[in-house]
């Protein structure tokens, strides 16, 4: 991979701005956070691997997650020739407040994008692929049909690829639920994000146990698939909350766990109650896999889809 150069992510400390209405938070003054900690710093995205590969994302017309959430470890999977693909259009129905992809009323189904994404795939030479969209709450599936859509197109374009999708919880809808778990992903994930208690905060659209119930359908109707959620920390929960939502998570039937640091896109989203310091990942990675997860990625850089060809078949 070609050498990087480094860069260090910092807000400068004490500054006050308004944090804007619409993202699930109140309209009032909050401070800008602390520069981050070294174990945060992270590498801006450089070289021909990541130049070609940003170039066939736009000949495509495809967006990826890794942009538009802001994704602290761009450059090392761009770099690798990997991405998560983001389907469905870059406007998202809700408006978490953690989230830097950007709400608003979005724009018709392209129903040729998976084809597109099948050739990309393709061409990627990918061993496995992620795909995942943002909430399009106003299909009557939720774009349910799309990414089953995108899962087969993979399969006939790059048929030695394995496939994970990262599904919004479709409204709790389970004939959506169900149109994706019939397409067969090898791995299938939907992130529970944060503690029940800050729901109404940090997702005000979404439901603590709708989600869970997704991860319930997920692993009684498709045990061979393995089920996915990820959360993230940083928000306010304590650690006794941490645990016991992977308990409840792991009571599901869920297989892997992400846990990350939350990180924060932007003066208009939530703010850090605190860094988590890495010993404290470690930790909560061991504790996971003693309540019976398959596999637990825990660090303060970890996201829904890093390391993600990791947990295929786990």
């Amino acid at each position: 991979m070609a050498e990087l150069a480094p860069i260090v992510f910092e807000m400068p400390g004490e500054v006050e701005r308004p944090r804007s209405r619409g993202r699930g938070v109140a309209n009032t003054v909050v401070p800008i956070d602390r520069a981050r900690p070294d174990w945060l710093k992270v590498r801006l995205p450089t070289g021909p691997t990541y130049e070609n590969l940003r170039r066939l994302m736009r000949s495509k017309e495809l967006h990826t997650v890794c942009e538009e959430a802001h994704c602290p470890n761009m450059a090392e999977c761009w770099g690798a020739g990997t991405a998560t693909f983001m389907i469905l259009g870059e406007t998202c129905t809700r408006s978490c407040g953690f989230c830097a992809v950007k709400t608003g009323r979005p724009g018709v189904v392209d129903s040729d994008e998976p084809a597109r994404v099948g050739d990309a795939v393709a061409r990627m030479s990918l061993g496995h692929a992620v795909v995942t969209s943002v909430n399009r709450d106003e299909l009557p599936d939720g774009g349910a049909s799309i990414f089953a859509d995108t899962i087969r197109e993979i399969r006939l374009q790059s048929p030695g690829t394995t496939v994970e999708v990262l599904i919004p919880d479709f409204l709790g809808k389970p004939e959506a639920l169900d149109a994706v778990i019939d397409a067969k992903p090898e791995v299938l994930s939907h992130n529970v994000e944060t503690v029940a208690r800050l729901y109404s905060r940090v997702r005000p659209q979404a439901r603590y146990e709708r989600s869970l119930g997704v991860l319930r359908r997920i692993a009684e109707r498709a045990p061979e698939i393995v089920c996915k959620t990820g959360i993230m920390l940083g928000l306010g929960e304590t650690k006794d909350e941490v645990v016991a939502t992977m308990r409840d998570i792991v009571a599901e039937g869920a297989h892997v766990l992400t846990i990350g640091q939350y990180l924060r896109p932007s003066p208009m989203h939530l703010p850090i109650e605190r860094y988590w310091t890495p010993d404290e990942f470690a930790e909560l990675r061991d504790q996971g896999m003693a309540l019976g997860f398959r596999h637990v990625e825990s660090g303060p850089l970890v996201r829904s889809s890093y390391h993600a060809e990791r947990h295929v078949g786990v």
